[in-house]
């Protein structure tokens, strides 16, 4: 049987909708037949999901799985059109497998490469067809939205209500009993809450980008031309308005929630007194349904 074309493949995806791999087995399977293709396709309601895909998928869940001993952890997004779907258990089920296979794959898979693996919870199928499976079976367009794997330290999380909101939080500098420390794990859902509360764009000051830290200065440089203030003072009143603005963007420097007497940076002084573990925050990641913000530390060197 002759090889099919990459062309072939691609006229049958646009055609179709389905993914690569599903629509070069389906030629493979005809002999290269496109319009016998599309009914094979049809058949396993693969192209029959495609025509929903187009459909807006605004809802969604975020999920989070952690390894036994903390050092590793996944967080997902998967998307659907509406939040009763959402709230199902059989939605809940397959995003929390593919939680769980996100985290079991090597570090650095793709989005592709997760959709073309077979599904944990049924290897018989990838991980595409189930979902097209349940597109088929719901009625309505869902998919992966993405994923990230981290590894090293320990790691907390926090899920938001509702599941619209998650973090992954990533600490560095512990020793080997650190994950089971009651009072390490509760310190990182803190500070995890944290980052999804206050939203932070970087870890510490000096993660901030010199292209951030002249949008801000040009800011207050113009509000303050703008308040009347003279040239010779301005520049030192920037000085004194970038604490604030350092507190609104870099998760250390922010009043911490439970308690805005202390910033998070001194939480995580008093717990490493308190603990013996002297942690750094190394990474964080935050995923809302429909959106996305992720900060982590720069390599030393």
């Amino acid at each position: 049987m002759a090889e099919v074309s990459a062309a072939l493949v691609k006229q049958l995806r646009e055609r179709t909708g389905a993914g690569m791999m599903e629509c070069k087995k389906a030629l493979d399977s005809t002999g290269g037949d496109i319009e016998k293709a599309i009914e094979e396709l049809r058949k396993r309601g693969i192209a029959s999901a495609a025509k929903k895909a187009s459909r807006s998928t605004k809802q969604g869940s975020i999920t989070v799985a952690l390894n036994a001993d903390r050092g590793a952890g996944s967080i997902l997004e998967f998307n659907c059109e509406s939040d009763f779907v959402a709230r199902t258990g059989d939605f809940q089920n397959m995003v929390g497998e593919l939680t769980q296979q996100a985290l079991e794959a090597p570090a650095g898979t793709t989005r592709d490469q997760m959709l073309a693996a077979p599904f944990r919870g049924n290897t018989a199928e990838t991980v595409e067809q189930v979902i097209a499976g349940k597109i088929g079976k719901i009625g309505e367009n869902m998919q992966l939205a993405r994923f990230e794997k981290v590894e090293g330290g320990v790691l907390g999380s926090y899920i938001h209500q509702g599941a619209q909101l998650g973090v992954l939080i990533q600490a560095t500098g512990g020793s080997a009993a650190a994950a089971g420390n009651e009072e390490v794990r509760e310190l990182l859902r803190d500070v995890a809450m944290q980052v999804a509360a206050a939203d932070p764009q970087f870890i510490r000051r000096e993660d901030v980008t010199p292209e951030a830290m002249e949008k801000e200065r040009e800011i207050q440089r113009a509000r303050a031309r703008n308040e009347g203030k003279p040239e010779a003072v301005i520049e030192k009143m920037i000085a004194g308005r970038m604490g604030k603005f350092f507190e609104e963007v870099c998760l250390l420097d922010q009043p911490f929630i439970k308690d805005n007497a202390v910033t998070v940076s001194q939480l995580i002084a008093a717990k490493a007194k308190s603990t013996g573990e002297a942690l750094t925050i190394a990474r964080f990641v935050r995923y809302k349904v429909g959106e996305t913000a992720s900060a982590e530390a720069p390599a030393e060197g």
